[in-house]
């Protein structure tokens, strides 16, 4: 329905579901190179994000992973969550830096990881304003905070251009001192829930600190996974409001049409249908696409001398 809608809206050509379902099916036929080739280029990156969301195929429940760069997205939709899906498109380990939360899956998949902050300052300020009548809580969170500000200063700081590593470590040590129950045995059956929350975000802080301050030593890197996290949110959304796969060929469709579109949205200045269709006749003219050229160029740069 929602498909129909929008090509209506657009074209003003009212089609039936079938027509329209055909239509998918086709489209993601001809864009499966393009979604090979944007799986390609993602493994090349050095910097790569990554979310999931759930999704269901039918009645099963099943995962959407998100996969961004600045200028690629590829979604897997309709799979599991474990370590093998990542390591489809990325390998057994990935050589560049990866940002993502601190979902177990992640922990050996990248040469180095960043954890993104945002879901560590999430997990404080909900801390602090569940329980206002515990200030350590506040002072926890501006302690974080004040270290996260600090760190996000010296990532920007463009004289840095030696000594990033020695403020990774000064960062690292702060991030000891401030966690002073990271150490802390708790006795799981007696400790208050919320206290029992406020020492397990300590000890996820120091048992992950070398993944804390990579974008600083890397300040290309984000220190947030913010760039996945919006592409799988939409996904959410449609997961909530019953527009999910029914089968698994529904999820390889909509992965293959949702990771060529949205990483076209990266290099359009405004995504419109005029500025698509231009781009899609321009392979068509061409018999290459943007994807396949940026391949093409990649591997011409990196071949070995003859």
């Amino acid at each position: 329905d929602h498909v129909c809608d929008v090509l209506c809206f657009f074209t003003g050509v009212e089609l039936p579901k079938s027509q329209a379902d055909s239509l998918l099916s086709q489209l993601s036929q001809d864009w499966s190179e393009q979604y090979d080739t944007i799986a390609e280029l993602l493994a090349l990156q050095l910097v790569i994000y990554i979310d999931e969301t759930g999704w269901k195929v039918g009645k099963r429940s099943c995962y959407t992973w998100a996969f961004s760069t600045a200028m690629h997205v590829l979604f897997r939709c309709g799979v599991g969550r474990g370590k093998a899906e990542a390591q489809t498109l990325l390998g057994e380990t990935f050589e560049g830096i990866g940002v993502s939360d601190n979902y177990g899956a992640y922990k050996t998949l990248f040469s180095q990881h960043q954890l993104c902050w945002a879901h560590l300052l999430r997990k404080a300020i909900k801390l602090m304003l569940q329980h206002p009548e515990q200030t350590e809580y506040a002072e926890f969170f501006q302690g974080l905070y004040g270290i996260y500000q600090q760190a996000v200063r010296w990532q920007r700081d463009g004289r840095l251009s030696r000594g990033r590593a020695q403020k990774a470590e000064q960062l690292q040590e702060m991030i000891r001192e401030l966690c002073s129950l990271a150490n802390e045995e708790v006795d799981k059956e007696q400790t208050p829930n919320d206290r029992l929350t406020f020492i397990q975000l300590q000890k996820e802080l120091v048992n992950g600190i070398e993944a804390l301050f990579v974008f600083v030593e890397h300040p290309e890197v984000e220190p947030t996974n913010n760039r996945s996290e919006r592409n799988v949110r939409r996904e959410a959304e449609i997961r909530k409001s019953g527009r999910t796969s029914k089968s698994d060929v529904g999820a390889k469709r909509r992965s293959i049409i949702m990771t060529v579109l949205a990483t076209l949205d990266t290099r359009f200045e405004r995504f419109t249908l005029e500025h698509l269709l231009a781009e899609v006749m321009g392979w068509i003219e061409r018999g290459v696409s943007i994807f396949e050229e940026e391949l093409g160029e990649f591997n011409q740069a990196n071949a070995p001398p003859a």
